[in-house]
């Protein structure tokens, strides 16, 4: 790639300097394609006038690639996600960000060229699904760099990706959560006539069906519904292919009900809710029933304004439980007694224009370019380090 198709320094010009936005996106996740999708709606909402703009894709290998700015090639095509490989400016080129809290200069390499230098970045938005991105490691790398980031700290983070210490966070802050139990990698590995024992009970004690689920992805990857012990082999396999590490939960019968939560200058505030209809060609709301056949949640739920109070005061205390920033989806049931029973929530929820998330904040009276913007302006007025 030629030095003048890069981006330029903004130091190099003699205007002032406009905050610099790095979006980061694809990873090395399951949900590499969707993080594509949603950078291209987050590169179209970012307002130009105030913010220059950084465009960096997340290969699936790990590689760090410089992408152009053209978020109209960052869309679902035929039921296909696109991927950062495809975007890339060059099949060789890096981008380094150093781990030096002095200096947040980015450089450009490539294999017999001198590195380029793209200019400092003052605060990155990441918007990386699952591992490798949305669990905090990459939250890691920013914090030892000294650059502020859209989003949960390293800790809330980990807890929002794991979904066995996730819940322990739960019960511990007295929230409610559903039955299940976990299934080490060193117990299935050592134990796992042991391990199947105390599946087996769990079954007996909570009926069929049971959802065995990886304990470290998103977007429903790897999780399969499950009513017999026929299938049960078929199911554990599944999950591990994703995690070693894997759970196994009842079904809890009941609406799926969903809460947006957005930090504000004076602390996080709760969307309105959405509901998730029973999926009709879907065992359950997973990664096709979301993003490729759009299923249509909606918005505000229909459960009442004491049932609605409720699950938005549940998912500010989800989100201050898990000492989360920026923004979070807290997933609930509301079951028959009226009670709810939190799901999960997710640190770096869907976040194209048709997620649930930005739809249930533009009921409640925030588009989605406001959302982008107000996600980066909490960015920039916090500090990395211990807050």
């Amino acid at each position: 790639m030629s030095s003048e198709n890069l981006p330029q320094s903004p130091e190099s010009t003699q205007q002032p300097r406009k905050p610099r936005v790095a979006v980061v996106f694809g990873g090395r996740s399951s949900e590499h394609g969707i993080s594509v999708v949603t950078a291209g709606a987050v590169l179209r909402a970012i307002d130009r006038t105030k913010y220059d703009v950084l465009p960096i894709g997340i290969t699936t290998d790990g590689r760090w690639a410089l992408t152009a700015d053209e978020p109209e090639r960052m869309a679902i095509a035929d039921r296909k996600v696109p991927s950062v490989a495809e975007l890339a400016e060059s099949a060789e080129g890096a981008v380094v960000l150093p781990v030096d809290p002095n200096s947040r200069e980015v450089v450009y390499t490539e294999p017999g060229a001198v590195p380029k230098a793209l200019g400092e970045v003052d605060v990155v938005f990441p918007v990386l699904h699952g591992p490798y991105g949305e669990d905090g490691t990459l939250q890691g790398l920013l914090e030892l760099s000294g650059v502020p980031y859209v989003g949960s700290g390293v800790l809330a983070s980990a807890v929002g990706q794991d979904k066995d210490y996730m819940k322990r966070v739960f019960t511990s802050f007295g929230l409610p959560v559903g039955p299940y139990l976990v299934v080490r990698p060193r117990e299935w590995e050592q134990d796992e006539q042991g391990a199947r024992k105390r599946i087996a009970a769990f079954a007996g004690e909570h009926g069929w069906p049971l959802f065995i689920k990886p304990a470290r992805a998103g977007s429903s990857f790897g999780i399969t519904k499950v009513d017999s012990f026929e299938g049960l082999d078929e199911a554990i396999e599944e999950a591990r292919r994703h995690d070693p590490k894997f759970l196994v939960e009842s079904l809890l019968r009941g609406r799926e009900i969903e809460c947006g939560v957005l930090e504000f200058e004076d602390g996080p505030r709760a969307s309105v809710p959405a509901e998730i209809p029973p999926v009709t060609d879907h065992a359950f709301y997973d990664f096709e029933a979301k993003y490729i056949d759009s299923a249509d949640g909606i918005v505000p739920a229909p459960i009442g304004a004491e049932a609605t109070a409720e699950v938005r005061r549940l998912a500010v205390e989800a989100f201050e439980a898990a000492s989360c920033e920026g923004l979070v989806r807290a997933d609930f049931f509301l079951q028959e007694n009226g009670e709810f029973v939190i799901n999960e929530i997710n640190t770096m929820p869907g976040f194209t224009p048709i997620s649930m998330y930005p739809r249930m904040w533009e009921a409640t009276g925030v588009d989605y370019a406001e959302l982008v913007e107000r996600l980066i302006e909490a960015a920039l007025r916090r500090s990395t380090g211990l807050r």
